[in-house]
């Protein structure tokens, strides 16, 4: 992972929530909402929150007397999240880095994250820090996405860009979201950590959208993919988005557009 893969600025918190969220991340939004609300937590704490997806799901699945941390290493992200959220006097927002979290030892009964962890550049302390803040037999719950080519509208993309880019293919998708899929490796670094309870499904969902428009925009211009865009040739964005539309309806159809989506949930406990 590049250092440029962690900066959401500028207009990507708002495009990330208006493109990305519908497009790929509610399906899991409320798969890991409902897996968090069955264990009954009474103290939650949510790393690497984004634009709030989960945190809008999850709050009224908690009972009236439960708090709820809510952070995210990038204040823009975290501030867009708020904004986005009912208020809620449950609900405490906190910049905080996962390897790092502010936390006193065993504060919480869940600590959860939402396509997160991929872009942790050490896992396994962050999963050491996890399960610092976690009371014995308190839950670690998390999802990352599968393997590019298990998601369809990602790669048809990274395959599109690659084209008109060949000497130097914006890579963000394929290094960075989906970089972290092999289940064996999540599993040896939870161990690492600490953890010996661990339980990976592999779970599918469809992605839907009312064009082919909508998953180039939502890729090229709602992830830190338009930075890679904006890096190769200036004013080059437009162009590489139109690129990637074309590329999709070839693929896809002009009309409503559908693809498998996927990724693996794995939940830990102490």
């Amino acid at each position: 992972m590049l250092e440029t893969d962690k900066v959401f600025a500028g207009s990507i918190p708002e495009d990330y929530d208006r493109y990305m969220v519908p497009l790929i991340f509610e399906p899991y939004a409320a798969d890991i909402a409902r897996r968090a609300g069955s264990l009954a937590p009474t103290a939650v704490l949510e790393i690497a929150a984004g634009t709030g997806v989960v945190t809008r799901a999850l709050a009224p699945k908690l009972s009236p007397s439960a708090s709820y941390v809510v952070t995210d290493l990038n204040q823009p992200m975290l501030d867009y999240a708020a904004s986005r959220q009912h208020p809620d006097s449950r609900i405490t927002w906190w910049q905080a880095d996962a390897l790092a979290l502010p936390f006193e030892n065993a504060a919480f009964d869940l600590v959860f994250c939402q396509f997160g962890a991929m872009f942790f550049p050490d896992r396994t302390a962050a999963y050491r820090e996890a399960k610092r803040v976690l009371k014995p037999g308190g839950h670690f719950l998390f999802n990352v996405w599968d393997r590019i080519e298990e998601n369809i509208f990602a790669d048809d993309v990274t395959n599109a860009l690659a084209r008109i880019f060949p000497n130097d293919p914006p890579r963000f998708l394929a290094r960075t979201p989906h970089g972290y899929h092999d289940v064996e490796v999540i599993r040896s670094d939870l161990e690492r950590a600490g953890f010996s309870d661990v339980v990976i499904e592999t779970r599918a969902e469809e992605s839907r959208a009312s064009s082919p428009r909508l998953p180039a925009l939502a890729y090229c211009q709602g992830t830190l993919l338009r930075n890679e865009i904006e890096a190769r040739e200036a004013g080059k964005l437009v162009a590489a988005t139109d690129y990637a539309e074309a590329a999709l309806a070839e693929r896809h159809g002009g009309g409503e557009v559908a693809a498998k989506i996927q990724a693996h949930v794995i939940l830990a406990v102490t």
